[in-house]
């Protein structure tokens, strides 16, 4: 929080210097006038070399989701925003969040609505967050929303954590392969070739393949270091790059296992940010734009657009989104079914629960797949070794040196 040196005069005439910190200038001079003080100046002091942030500290999915369930208690049992605000700022330990929340008393307590003192902070908020508070501030259910917004954040952190879970041990299991193959090839194999050259044996072709890898890799071990950073730099390219990020997405619903992994988490997605704004009054197109910008899928973004378009002229929901091709049979049904009943925000949810659980089922099976692939490429690669290496102890006993020693 920013500090501000003031100089003031007291009751008695004497002058006095301090500091105080506040979230802003007008706060500051505020909280020195409460001490019974006249403010004669009033400067933003510089920040200490322990208070300056290289980067700005990141506000991680689970202090909005928190705050959601906080705040949303606190305006149903009638406590004011600016209070609440007050309290869940003291409790959390990101300096930037707590900087955030006692900027939005601040607009709080000049008079701006809840939702506009939201807006300057869009950018660590979920993309449908903003517009499910607009609508329930409209319709005075703003306990609701929030603690509709800290479910399905809460629903999304699991799915998402489910996924990491899922792929680590493979990842683990990959990188230990690499590592022994790394230490076998650059350490042990050109300690053995040196051995079998000095007897003089007969390799066979396992181990002079072996040997030749091995110093290869101890010769010309830059080209590794090239082609790791080539891969490293393909990564990135994927994951920020926005023609990269396109050709993943795409790569993403062609690959075999994968494919259903994807489709079922990007649906799965949509349908709770659909469903939760539904609940929450917000018209369809606003509700499908925040969808798009949380589907996390250049795929569905662009599919979905023209849908929205279609939506906008009055054709529903579920035509468009059928048109697309994308979403399976069942959560198509489920839509039609919502829109036919009136229950629209029930038929979206009953839907993201529905592949949540599918999503489980394909994680499983993908990491089931995963793991016996892994396991079985290392043993081929140590089992090869193994063999080169006892094919040349064999080869050994044909050695002109062992044969001298008879």
């Amino acid at each position: 929080m920013p500090r501000y040196k003031y100089v003031a005069v007291a009751e008695d005439g004497a002058s006095v210097r301090g500091e105080v910190e506040s979230i802003s200038e007008a706060a500051a001079r505020d909280a020195v006038t409460f001490q019974n003080l006249e403010v004669q100046s009033l400067v933003k002091a510089r920040r200490r070399l322990n208070e300056i942030n290289i980067t700005k500290q990141r506000v991680k999915s689970t202090e909005i989701m928190h705050f959601s369930r906080q705040l949303g208690a606190f305006v149903r049992a009638g406590i004011p925003l600016t209070d609440g605000l007050d309290v869940i700022a003291d409790g959390t330990g990101n300096r930037r969040w707590r900087d955030v929340l006692l900027q939005m008393r601040e607009d709080i307590a000049s008079g701006v609505p809840f939702s506009e003192a939201l807006e300057p902070h869009e950018d660590i908020l979920p993309p449908y967050y903003l517009g499910i508070v607009r609508s329930a501030e409209l319709t005075g259910r703003l306990d609701t929303a929030l603690e509709q917004l800290s479910a399905y954040m809460e629903r999304d952190f699991e799915t998402r954590t489910r996924i990491k879970s899922a792929l680590m041990y493979p990842l683990i299991v990959f990188l230990l392969a690499i590592g022994v193959v790394t230490i076998l090839t650059v350490y042990v194999l050109p300690k053995f070739a040196d051995f079998f050259t000095g007897l003089g044996a007969r390799l066979p072709l396992s181990t002079r393949a072996l040997i030749a890898i091995a110093r290869f890799s101890k010769d010309f071990w830059w080209v590794y270091v090239l082609f790791f950073l080539a891969v490293a730099a393909v990564v990135v390219w994927l994951w920020k790059d926005t023609r990269g990020i396109g050709v993943r997405d795409k790569l993403a619903l062609k690959i075999p296992v994968v494919k259903d992994v994807v489709l079922y988490s990007v649906v799965e997605r949509l349908c709770r940010i659909l469903g939760a704004m539904s609940a929450a009054a917000v018209p369809l197109p606003d509700a499908m734009t925040a969808a798009m910008r949380g589907a996390n899928n250049t795929v569905f973004e662009e599919a979905l657009q023209s849908a929205q378009e279609r939506m906008m002229e009055g054709e529903g929901l579920a035509a468009p989104i059928a048109d697309t091709e994308l979403f399976p049979r069942a959560a198509l049904q489920m839509i039609r079914v919502g829109e036919d009943t009136g229950t629209l925000d029930q038929q979206l949810e009953n839907a993201a629960t529905y592949y949540s659980r599918e999503l489980d089922y394909k994680l499983k099976r993908m990491t089931t797949l995963f793991e016996p692939i892994i396991v079985i490429a290392m043993g081929l690669i140590v089992g090869f070794v193994a063999v080169a290496l006892v094919q040349a102890m064999y080869g050994i006993y044909q050695s002109p040196a062992l044969k001298n020693l008879k």
